[in-house]
């Protein structure tokens, strides 16, 4: 399929002529024609020639004269709308496959040439070329950057230029040769094109991200989930849906198709544009899509998600040989840890724009923050104790400093941690406070009215609240315990009956009910009111639904996949329960005004859909229908907040099932653009969000649950998950001494039934869950040390799995993943095999079985497996650290899963966890691996250009 236009929906260059004192003034001598210089078909330079020569040649042969008088002031474009016809190649005709034009080939053998000589078979073709060339030229500086010389900077300038009309520009007709089928039509641009996409190569590809297009018609139809296309010109998109909202472009009214598109190779091209401040993503001619999924959020407006995909053959050409990068990683650092690390995460902890790491280190029971600097190193290291399994954060100013401080609770060792924010980069050290049988939540207020913050602590396993009195950010050893229903799980404060008092609500997990306590000052309350919710309730929150400046409850249901709102009355009491459903699994809950309609909303985290819900209000304490967006697998806790200032308030979540967090970024108009996902720590299961240094930036901290299960499940392969789909979490235990797997049911309450036996191949080591045979049912893949194998138990959908193949694998498989290696669609399976120094890629079918296996050499040991495109080209690579072999060994993938070149980089003895990711932001994914031995970190910063 063809679909392409000049420039749709983002950035379309029609810049009509500024005003006289704001017009670029040129003086140029022709003769009543169009200019053509002489050195069209008599100069001609090859590659070895300088561009000093060059260009002393093109001064003698131009014979031109030109001056100008440029504007200092930033440029801002007038576009007009976008058409139909821009955007299809034929409106009026069915949508077919047979005609998209050939690859893009043949440009590249031309020589890199100035800007002028590149754009020389071009001056029959575009009107007063010579003037745009020059002008392109005068505004570009003398050190462009991105490392781009002054004629590839102007090549992309000179793309962004709009032509006097009615004259067409340079982008436009390039674009409309690009979708032609005539491939000779092409070829008078071929020296421009060189110097062009040589220089959009030199800049950096923006992260994996979602950008933005448009057009003002509906395409749903043509443009069903699954139907493949290809943008065959270049082709602008936005980051910003505020720019397609504007009237000269998509609009806010009458049918309009948004595209959203899951880019993977786009260039910002502003820094090199005409138009300075805008935020321009730049898509190469042959960017191959597939439709992934519709959404109509309101009447007349169709969102068609895209996701860019490698084509089979190519159908771009590179601009120049040998762009493939053989040695990301040049530079390394090393920094020391605390003792015996086990897991890794990272993240901009300070906002500064530089990623800083955080270990956790099991024999010291402590995280270390190592900060990153400007240099890409980590040399400042801070250390922070917790207690034992941290389950809860509770983030607010506690000392009056004006600062955002932390609680945490520590369920197993029945304590809160207290960090105290200082002023820079730090925190004070930890305060460790008793507070009762498993503590899960904590809320912090004035609730003695004696002007200092006190906590009052939920203890589930005695089912009673702590209320602890604080003097300055201390807390005192005199405490009062209040009985409450049975379970609790989770608090809020505020005041319910308007008197100036803090009062307090408890959510009941056993029991299915609140306790509401009302205030009555010095630190007393009212015995407390009862009220029915939903069944297992897990999360709450407070806020005003419907105007009359009362806090309502709202209340996350997880047994009955429902939100309970329960409206307030000024006297503290509350009505009876409206419930809403919102999906299979809601465990944790946020409100804010999402869409902008001045009316307060609710997302909530769906376990069981690795979803987030989000039902957007009507103003009377009324909600609709939910609308979901996707995060990543078991998303278990989320906080609403303003994360990149654009004045929208955004979600953050925790995907406790990938160990990672991720920013959900508010369009402003009720949709979500699916942000990046964070590495975090293991088991991640609360988040808290403040602005930790005063920078005026929100910050995001994670807890992670540390405590054995965690363990298991980072060292022996062990991992949670919902078997039986009756929205709890079960267990799969990898049983090496039995030659089993134990699946254990979860009731919900954290207890376990139905104890099930599952015989594998001999000493079983981890266990990989995915649907192989896409029945939406999720299946097991075991790896076996002994037998050499890999076990397929495909599942029934109750909790119970039938033995279905074991697959030969490599000599003792020490680990197995699941992912989909060569874009199949279906899922395959990778493992390292430690006992003979290789890893497996088994190939899936989609119905349960893997006939295709690939065995790689690797050297000594490998015990760890990862998988990205180490090398910028597009393709899949594969990362194995080796224990014995000391040292991480990159294969670096071609088509159809080839690993022709191998590099080795070094490490200290045995290292072990790691992790790869973009830690300074540059878009290339870098590398962190742990040493338990030694207690270091290296980090290798990826080096490609």
């Amino acid at each position: 399929m063809n679909i392409s236009d000049d420039h749709q929906g983002t950035a379309h260059k029609n810049h009509k002529t500024k005003s006289k004192e704001k017009q670029m003034q040129i003086d140029i001598e022709f003769q009543n024609q169009p200019v053509r210089t002489s050195y069209t078909s008599e100069v001609e330079f090859d590659e070895e020639t300088s561009i000093d020569n060059q260009e002393q040649t093109i001064k003698q042969a131009e014979q031109v004269d030109v001056a100008t008088n440029r504007s200092t002031k930033p440029k801002h474009r007038v576009s007009k709308t976008i058409g139909i016809n821009e955007i299809l190649p034929n409106p009026s005709e069915p949508i077919t496959f047979e005609n998209d034009p050939s690859p893009i080939i043949g440009y590249a053998a031309e020589p890199i040439l100035p800007l002028p000589l590149a754009c020389a078979p071009l001056f029959d073709i575009l009107y007063n070329l010579v003037f745009y060339v020059q002008l392109a030229l005068d505004e570009t500086p003398e050190n462009p950057p991105n490392g781009l010389t002054v004629h590839e900077s102007a090549a992309i300038r000179l793309y962004t230029l709009e032509w006097e009309t009615p004259h067409k520009s340079l982008y436009s007709m390039l674009n409309y040769t690009l979708k032609s089928s005539n491939r000779e039509e092409l070829r008078p641009y071929f020296k421009y094109m060189k110097l062009f996409l040589t220089a959009l190569a030199k800049i950096p590809c923006e992260p994996i991200t979602t950008v933005w297009r448009g057009v003002k018609k509906d395409l749903s139809a043509e443009l069903q989930p699954g139907t493949s296309l290809t943008w065959w010109s270049f082709s602008s998109c936005t980051k910003s849906l505020t720019v397609l909202e504007n009237n000269m472009y998509l609009g806010t009214e009458g049918e309009r198709t948004l595209f959203s598109v899951e880019a993977i190779n786009g260039r910002i091209i502003s820094d090199h544009s005409h138009f300075t401040t805008e935020d321009e993503v730049l898509l190469l001619p042959g960017t191959h899509m597939v439709v992934v999924s519709h959404l109509v959020p309101s009447p007349n407006l169709y969102i068609i998600h895209l996701k860019q995909v490698i084509p089979e053959e190519t159908l771009l050409e590179p601009p120049f040989k040998e762009i493939i990068c053989k040695d990301p990683y040049s530079l390394r650092s090393v920094s020391k840890t605390g003792k015996t690390p086990v897991a890794l995460t990272f993240g901009d902890f300070r906002n500064q724009d530089i990623i800083d790491l955080a270990v956790l280190n099991y024999d010291e029971q402590s995280v270390d923050f190592l900060l990153g600097n400007s240099k890409n190193t980590y040399e400042t290291e801070i250390i922070y104790d917790t207690g034992s399994a941290p389950s809860f954060i509770f983030t607010g100013d506690i000392n009056g400093d004006e600062l955002p401080d932390i609680i945490i609770a520590n369920e197993n060792d029945g304590t809160i941690s207290v960090l105290l924010d200082n002023p820079d980069d730090s925190f004070q050290s930890t305060t460790t406070y008793q507070v009762g049988q498993r503590p899960v939540s904590v809320t912090s207020a004035d609730f003695t009215g004696n002007g200092d913050f006190d906590v009052i602590v939920v203890n589930y396993g005695d089912n009673t609240l702590r209320l602890l009195f604080g003097t300055g950010g201390r807390f005192s050893e005199i405490y009062i315990n209040i009985a409450v229903g049975l379970q609790p799980i989770c608090i809020i404060s505020g005041d319910f009956n308007l008197d100036g008092r803090v009062d307090w609500a408890v959510v009941n997990n056993g029991d299915n009910t609140i306790n509401v306590g009302i205030a009555r000052g010095f630190g007393i309350f009212e015995t407390s009111q009862i009220y029915k919710v939903g069944h297992h309730p897990v999360a709450i929150t407070t806020t005003d639904l419907n105007h009359d400046e009362i806090l309502d409850l709202i209340v996350a249901n997880y047994g009955d996949n429902s939100v309970s709102v329960l409206l307030g009355i000024d006297d503290g009491t509350f009505q009876a329960q409206i419930s809403y459903d919102v999906g299979i699994g809601p465990n944790a809950i946020a409100t804010a005004d999402f869409n902008n309609d001045l009316h307060m909303d609710i997302a909530l985290t769906l376990l069981n859909e690795s979803s987030v819900s989000v039902l957007f209000g009507d103003g009377n304490g009324g909600f609709r229908s939910p609308n979901k967006f996707k995060v990543g697998s078991s998303p278990n806790s989320l906080t609403a907040n303003d994360f990149n200032r654009d004045h929208k308030i955004d979600v953050v979540v925790t995907n406790s099932g990938e160990n990672t967090w991720m920013i959900l970024i508010n369009m402003g108009n009720g949709t979500f653009q699916s942000g990046f996902h964070y590495a975090s720590g293991l088991n991640p299961v609360s988040i808290g969000a403040a602005d930790f240094n005063v920078d005026q930036f929100i910050d995001v901290m994670v807890i992670n649950k540390g405590d054995n299960t965690a363990s298991l499940v980072l060292c022996n392969g062990d991992v949670a998950h919902d078997l039986n789909n009756d929205m709890n979490l079960d267990l799969v235990i990898v049983v090496m001494i039995n030659d089993s797997v134990i699946i254990m049911l979860g009731n919900g309450d954290g207890t376990f039934r139905n104890r099930t036996k599952l015989r594998t191949g001999t000493q079983p080591s981890s266990v990989a869950i995915n649907d192989f045979n896409n029945d939406q049912i999720p299946d097991l893949a075991v790896s076996n040390r002994g037998t050499q194998t890999i076990s397929i138990l495909l599942g029934r959908g109750n909790g119970n799995y039938q033995f279905h193949k074991m697959y030969e694998c490599g000599v003792n498989p020490n680990s197995v993943i699941s992912a989909d290696f060569n874009l199949d669609q279906n899922m395959d399976l990778a493992a390292a095999n430690m006992g003979e120094n290789s890893f497996s890629i088994l190939l899936g079918t989609g119905n349960g079985t893997f006939p295709g296996h690939i065995r790689y050499l690797a050297e000594r040991e490998p015990v760890i497996i990862m998988s990205n495109d180490f090398n910028v080209d597009n393709n899949t690579d594969i990362a194995v650290v080796n224990r014995l072999s000391n040292n991480v060994e990159i294969f670096f993938g071609g088509v159809n899963m080839t690993f022709s070149t191998i590099k080795h980089y070094g490490t200290n003895n045995q290292p072990g966890p790691a992790v790869a990711y973009d830690f300074n932001k540059d878009g290339k994914v870098d590398l962190a691996v742990l040493h338990t031995l030694s207690n270091e970190l290296y980090v290798f910063l990826n080096q490609c250009s």
